[in-house]
């Protein structure tokens, strides 16, 4: 008999930077219990609010060029979730640099084979 595993908790964060969206899934990371993985679209300016974790931060987080997620097709973003999915993170946010599609890409999170795997929270606006 095989016990399916619980789904991850999943948090897509938006802002009106990069800066801004790391710094909102820093401040939410001392509340996030267990392994987190982070997927970050874009990168922020000079020194990321996440460099303080690096070191308790496993898997690290992975960072995806700048792009709808949505219209691009996902397969950047479909590689690298199920790539961070196979360590079995609890936590997982995923920063999103525009935030037109968001209904989109929720959608697509929510449809096979992520629905068995992944249980959306509500988004954090940095």
């Amino acid at each position: 008999m095989t016990t399916a595993l619980a789904p991850v908790c999943a948090t897509l964060v938006t802002g009106p930077s990069a800066q801004a969206r790391e710094a909102a899934i820093a401040a939410s990371l001392p509340a996030a219990h267990g392994a987190t993985a982070i997927i970050l679209e874009g990168l922020a300016p000079g020194s990321s609010p996440l460099d303080a974790f690096a070191a308790s931060l496993h898997p690290a987080p992975a960072r995806i060029a700048p792009g709808c997620l949505c219209c691009t097709g996902n397969l950047v973003l479909r590689v690298t979730l199920n790539r961070l999915l196979r360590q079995r993170p609890e936590r997982l946010f995923i920063g999103v640099a525009r935030g037109e599609h968001l209904d989109q890409l929720r959608s697509w999170l929510q449809s096979e084979p992520y629905d068995q795997l992944l249980r959306l929270t509500p988004d954090l606006q940095a």
